[in-house]
């Protein structure tokens, strides 16, 4: 159900304008190679194997377009975690340090923190000397205000589906639902795996830059978020997941023993974790963020190697409404998201099929421009995008996470509500969103039977005669769907 606009949840409703699904960084449907294609960046192989970015002439160009939006946000920092340190024993004396001392010798956006003085502080208020102090995988728990999840025992990664989210809402437009991120949740693995992550290093070994990537700057970022996320899954599938020596990662489902200083950070997530990541970063010049990193293998429409190096209104650029409704909120947001509140929502689809991933081009996109008379119901599917956006402690970046989830439409039927809902959404929704979400190709099929089943459903009592469709209760899931989802997994 949508957020209620309540003094307590203002620093949500920012961003209920913004549309992260429909609007997405990491899900864009349909979108297209940008204008701005020329300051996009080149990449060539480090000695370390790493694909990494040669520096682009026109990159201050890139950067100072940054200064559309009419709000200033030089002086604007997030909410700073240099508290946390006071509860950690390090081997360099915690000091105190107010916002002056960090603009003043804020470490900048493109620099190598390891390679920087001593005295550099990132947004969030740490100094060089105190991130190398650190070390690798500290408590990150403590720095974001973040709990690590709960074991989570009763897991089979062979039985294992994921929560049935069904994240359709009405009426349909251009506010998103947004919660606070359940904490537990935040890598979910299921039995599609193995599959997954060796789909996703094929994708990685043909496209390169186009699925991985990473500018100057990013170093801090990229490592910061590989630690979190094993930590994360070492505590959540500890029969599954273990860190030895806070360097050899021990993965038991593939049945791998991984150094984590032997390739990039990202190719480490790519190894071994089936989720998307968009690293964005402040820019200390003006405020505004910047996609410095991504890895990226279930994009429609795009590409990492077409977005790489944009500001945040420049990603979004062919998004309805994006530039008179939600610039602004979106840029306001990223400047003042803590750590400590990280949040997710869900955006969906429907495809023939499972196309993962669909740059421009695709030929999986010619599907989208008829109605095939031949097309079967069987093999409609709802993708289903759910995404988290939280910001790192240490390097103050702002991260997208996402995965695609493909259910079978025929699961709806026994859904109570969901076929009458998703009904009046292709029916009914707001024309040019229905057409940048790119669903016509599969309705010809796909509506007569949610109607069908929509009756059903009023006949058998499972819905009232009289309701009105709206956004279900338990959204973004349906009543019922606890006990669906174990019995279907059997446990």
């Amino acid at each position: 159900m949508d957020a209620p606009l309540t003094q307590g949840n203002v620093w949500l409703v920012a961003l209920v304008m913004v549309a992260l699904s429909g609007v997405y960084l990491v899900v864009g449907k349909r979108q297209g190679s940008s204008s701005l294609a020329s300051r996009l960046r080149s990449y060539t192989r480090s000695d370390r194997g790493a694909r990494q970015p040669s520096p682009a002439s026109n990159e201050k160009q890139a950067l100072s377009t940054g200064l559309s939006s009419p709000a200033s946000y030089v002086d604007a920092l997030p909410p700073q975690r240099r508290q946390a340190l006071a509860s950690l024993k390090l081997s360099v004396p915690y000091e105190e340090s107010d916002e002056d001392e960090v603009k003043q010798h804020m470490l900048p956006m493109t620099a190598d923190y390891r390679t920087s003085p001593a005295r550099r502080y990132t947004p969030t208020g740490f100094s060089v000397a105190e991130l190398k102090a650190l070390g690798d995988f500290p408590d990150y728990a403590t720095l974001s205000g973040v709990p690590l999840p709960q074991p989570y025992p009763e897991f089979d990664i062979d039985k294992a589906l994921p929560r049935p989210y069904r994240p359709f809402r009405w009426a349909y437009h251009q506010t998103m639902s947004l919660t606070k991120m359940e904490t537990d949740w935040w890598i979910e693995l299921e039995n599609t795996y193995r599959d997954r992550v060796a789909q996703r290093r094929a994708l990685y070994a043909k496209h390169g830059s186009g699925v991985l990537g990473y500018l100057p700057g990013s170093e801090l970022a990229c490592k910061e978020l590989m630690e979190m996320v094993l930590q994360f899954v070492c505590a959540r599938y500890p029969q599954y997941f273990s860190l030895e020596g806070q360097r050899i990662f021990h993965n038991r489902i593939l049945r791998t023993q991984q150094d984590v200083t032997s390739k990039h950070p990202l190719e480490i997530l790519i190894d071994n974790i089936p989720e998307d990541f968009g690293i964005m970063l402040r820019d200390e010049a003006t405020g505004f963020y910047f996609l410095r990193a991504g890895v990226v293998c279930s994009s429609l429409g795009w590409n990492v190697g077409t977005k790489i190096g944009m500001q945040l209104h420049e990603i979004h650029e062919t998004i309805p409404d994006y530039k008179e409704k939600m610039q602004f909120s979106m840029d306001r947001f990223f400047t003042k998201m803590p750590a400590d509140k990280p949040i997710q929502r869900g955006s969906w689809g429907l495809e023939v099929g499972q196309p993962l991933y669909m740059p421009k081009g695709n030929p999986h996109e010619v599907l989208r421009l008829s109605q095939d008379p031949g097309l079967k119901l069987e093999d409609c599917n709802l993708r289903v995008d759910w995404q988290t956006l939280r910001r790192l402690p240490l390097s103050a970046a702002v991260v997208f996470n996402f995965k695609a989830l493909f259910t079978p439409v025929t699961e709806f039927r026994d859904e109570p509500g969901v076929p009458a809902l998703a009904a009046t959404v292709l029916k009914e929704g707001k024309k040019n969103l229905m057409e940048y979400k790119g669903t016509w190709h599969v309705e010809h099929v796909v509506v007569p039977n949610l109607e069908r089943w929509a009756k059903e459903q009023v006949e058998s009592g499972a819905v009232p005669k009289d309701w009105e469709v709206a956004t279900l209760e338990d959204s973004p899931w349906f009543r019922g769907w606890e006990d669906k989802w174990h019995r279907q997994q059997g446990f």
